[in-house]
């Protein structure tokens, strides 16, 4: 092969078509109100729902204070008192009204007292039979259906990114999945009946064991609780692990606190 003006030649003399340099397009140019919308958001975790508070009391805290009234001057929660605990089963009458609003019948429901006086141990155990019993049910009503993304997850989406995923769309997307259809059905047409709520959809995905482990825990540290102290404990949000994070620290605070230490719980 030559070369005859710089184009190479084969050895018949036809002439070779040159090969032009590969190009390397220009990057496309995004305009700045472009780019800030195309930005990656960091995801924004949703608030937790909280209904339910434990309040561990100061000891210098009269019971005239014990009130709804006063709730918000002494701990700054909105909120009215609840029976949440058992009275322990060996309650003596004169014990009675250290109690918190304290109802009749058997177990004795109060919204509070000194944790000598209460049967903790009793609610748990209560709360974990009850677990086991909705949780089997919960598998008869969405047995064949696939495991559900539950509602944070698309919360967190819409609050990420609401112009582009509004709430209403969320709401659909959650609502749409086959296990919720068959969660909502089974409310509409048993009302009352062994409730089970959406809500808890990732608490009954985890297990039997689990869910009941869930709830035993939450009847006796409600959904956040105020330490003695001062100090606030909650989810970060109804996400299942935050949860659990959440349960573990109010358990443990439970466990080092005294028996004359007196609990109360708040509906908030």
């Amino acid at each position: 092969m030559s070369n005859v003006n710089g184009t190479p030649l084969t050895r018949h003399g036809s002439r070779v078509s040159a090969i032009p340099a590969r190009l390397t397009p220009p990057a496309p140019v995004v305009p700045p109100a472009r780019a800030q919308a195309t930005a990656v958001r960091p995801p924004i975790t949703p608030a937790p729902t909280i209904k339910i508070m434990v309040i561990c009391l100061p000891d210098d805290l009269p019971a005239q204070a014990l009130t709804t009234h006063q709730l918000d001057t002494h701990f700054g929660v909105t909120g009215t008192l609840t029976a949440l605990y058992w009275a322990t089963p060996r309650l003596r009458p004169w014990q009675r009204h250290q109690l918190i609003r304290a109802r009749k019948g058997q177990p004795t429901m109060c919204a509070g007292g000194p944790v000598r006086l209460l049967d903790l141990p009793g609610l748990r155990h209560a709360a974990a039979v009850g677990a086991g019993i909705r949780h089997q049910l919960w598998q008869q009503i969405v047995h064949g259906t696939r495991p559900a993304t539950p509602w944070p997850v698309f919360e967190s989406r819409h609050l990420t990114d609401p112009d582009r995923y509004p709430l209403d769309r969320a709401s659909e997307d959650f609502h749409a999945q086959p296990r919720v259809h068959a969660m909502r059905l089974h409310a509409a047409t048993s009302p009352g009946a062994g409730h089970l709520s959406v809500g808890e959809l990732e608490m009954y995905q985890a297990g039997q064991v689990a869910y009941q482990h869930y709830r035993a825990a939450s009847a006796v540290a409600g959904d956040a609780m105020l330490t003695a102290d001062g100090h606030h404990l909650a989810p970060a949000s109804d996400a299942l692990a935050h949860r659990i994070t959440y349960l573990e620290q109010a358990l443990a605070h439970l466990d080092t606190v005294g028996p004359e230490q007196r609990l109360l719980a708040v509906s908030l």
